[in-house]
């Protein structure tokens, strides 16, 4: 199969395309950005290169964004121009040349305001039929992106999967308090509880989207890690973290101990991928007690593919004190 894959100097992007080549597929990767792991050098709002790109091709992955970080630096504009005006080039392209499975990486961001619950409420319990309320550019940019593969799948009859992604970039958090408050690895393995998924399991749920993508036709799913919280602890989570987290995995205070870790005092969400393991058939394989079985064998929280593809960063030179200085 020849998949096109956008984005492909990027995390998600290189990752797949590592994945793809041990399994020899033939590939096309585009990005703006040079590296190993892309062939075409361009921006996808360029009409012509997708066109060029698309030649042959029978799937498209399409994880190409400006991300939250790039608020920093970035007009509103430039958001549309990448993940609006490109995406819709994308899917036209896509059509004129008869691509099958069209897989769009989305993020969790979309829900923007609905995320963060009033003071006193429960923490969120987010699934795909909460309605998201976009606070930013680039919430509001892949919603609108979200919603042009709705339209080629009603009107085109295009099959479109939207894959929702939770945090799996290795770099730091974007929050000041964060970063000087925890490390680093504390950090996301407190997050595999709630909104954090590995980037292999993202890859999988990519990959099992192109197979699955002409049965189901078009739906969207929150690609997270298995949360072991139910509704009835969001009240607790949202008031005393610690004490729901050693309920549902005890054994996580004797590891954070050894390493002088901490747990969030709370938590304001939880991502949900129930419906992604039930009608995708993904099977995410870190969760917050594989960390902890990492944890007990000396090895690191991030994964070996992670590990591989190292930190990229944002924002090469950027001086501290800017909201996003990575």
């Amino acid at each position: 199969m020849r998949i096109l894959i956008t984005g492909s100097s990027g995390h998600l992007g290189e990752a797949l395309v590592r994945t793809l080549r041990s399994r020899e597929h033939e590939l096309v990767g585009v990005d703006i950005a040079p590296s190993p792991y892309t062939d075409v050098v361009g921006s996808i709002a360029d009409r012509a290169l997708v066109a060029h790109c698309m030649k042959g091709v029978h799937a498209v992955l399409h994880t190409a964004t400006l991300h939250k970080p790039h608020i920093e630096t970035h007009t509103r504009q430039d958001f549309i121009d990448t993940n609006v005006t490109g995406t819709l080039n994308l899917l036209e392209e896509a059509k004129a040349a008869g691509v099958g499975p069209f897989v769009f990486t989305s993020t969790t961001s979309v829900y923007g305001d609905a995320l963060v619950p009033p003071p006193g409420a429960p923490a969120a319990w987010i699934t795909e039929e909460v309605e998201p309320v976009a606070k930013n550019i680039y919430g509001a940019t892949k919603l609108a992106a979200e919603n042009l593969c709705r339209l080629f799948h009603r009107n085109e009859g295009m099959a479109c999967l939207i894959l929702r992604t939770s945090r799996f970039f290795p770099e730091q958090d974007d929050l000041d308090s964060t970063r000087r408050e925890y490390a680093d690895e504390n950090v996301k393995a407190n997050e595999y509880l709630h909104r954090r998924v590995a980037v292999e399991d993202v890859v999988d749920a990519h990959l099992l989207a192109i197979e699955r993508a002409r049965d189901i036709g078009f739906d969207k799913y929150i690609i997270s890690a298995t949360t072991p919280f139910v509704p009835e602890d969001l009240a607790t989570l949202r008031s005393d973290a610690p004490a729901v987290v050693v309920r549902r995995e005890p054994a996580y205070a004797a590891e954070y101990a050894k390493r002088g870790w901490r747990m969030f005092p709370t938590l304001d969400r939880v991502y949900v991928n129930e419906r992604a393991r039930r009608v995708l058939g993904w099977q995410p394989k870190i969760d917050f007690r594989a960390v902890l079985d990492r944890l007990r064998a000396g090895r690191p929280v991030v994964g070996p593919l992670a590990e591989a593809i190292g930190v990229k960063g944002y924002h090469p030179g950027l001086a501290d004190g800017r909201k996003y200085p990575f």
